[in-house]
């Protein structure tokens, strides 16, 4: 397994503006523990704008699906694992993979819709829980699942998810897995944390979101401690941490 790290940007589905330092404890100034939602709710409330704001695939999906592109030849049946508003769905289709893409919001499920027929791409969308996929097993050659199981909780649904990805992929498959980190120049801690962070809808709405926010090494131990996965490849990457895995061997 190799290790890479390279310096943080700015945190993928932040609120624009919110410069707030989060502390190991999980709280952050001004947002009360109480305006924590869960994750269908506070994405079918943010879709429209979320999407907005989530114009292009993220520059380390671009190199994994290139990178196994050349790797098999041709990607099969890919699954975009909390897909949001479709823009990895798209990536992968333009690469020729044979598409699902997954979410629980179904606000941004709709937006992922809308885009597939706006930009010609075909994908079937699906509802459903990412700790509990309705896939058979080995179903997938290929699974990007970057930007949500930070967003799970407790850590027992985290590592549910997880084994979930293992268990739907084939046997040669893999599967590109990120959350958020301590790494990040906006956290001030140095162990993992549970916290909520803002979306700021247009007129000023703070909307909180649930995230625990990784440490490198606490990361690594859940894709060890996940039943059915293997990493092969762990990285830190624009404050994200990164892991390409695959099935366990049997």
């Amino acid at each position: 397994m190799t290790t890479r790290r390279s310096a943080a940007s700015p945190p993928a589905g932040a609120s624009d503006g919110d410069r707030s330092k989060t502390n190991a404890s999980g709280r952050k100034q001004g947002v009360d523990e109480g305006e924590r939602g869960n994750s269908q709710a506070v994405y079918d409330r943010i879709a429209t704008h979320f999407a907005q704001t989530r114009e292009y695939a993220w520059p380390e999906v671009e190199s994994f699906v290139d990178a196994e592109a050349d790797r098999c030849s041709a990607l099969g049946r890919a699954l975009d694992l909390g897909c949001g508003n479709g823009r990895h769905a798209e990536l992968l289709a333009d690469r020729g993979a044979s598409v699902v893409g997954l979410d629980v919001s179904r606000g941004l499920l709709a937006e992922a819709t809308r885009r597939a027929a706006d930009r010609d791409f075909d994908a079937a969308f699906v509802h459903g829980d990412a700790a509990r996929l309705p896939f058979d097993d080995a179903t997938f050659s290929h699974v990007v699942y970057v930007a949500t199981l930070h967003h799970l909780r407790p850590r027992a649904n985290r590592l549910a998810s997880l084994s979930e990805v293992g268990r739907v992929l084939k046997p040669d498959g893999r599967a590109l897995v990120s959350a958020w980190s301590t790494a990040h120049d906006r956290f001030d801690a140095d162990e993992g944390f549970d916290t909520t962070v803002d979306w700021t809808l247009p007129g000023g709405e703070r909307v909180g979101r649930f995230y625990h926010i990784y440490d490198p090494e606490e990361f690594r131990a859940d894709l060890a401690d996940a039943a059915g996965i293997r990493c092969t490849e762990l990285q830190l990457s624009s404050g994200n941490c990164y892991a390409v895995v695959g099935p366990a061997d049997p």
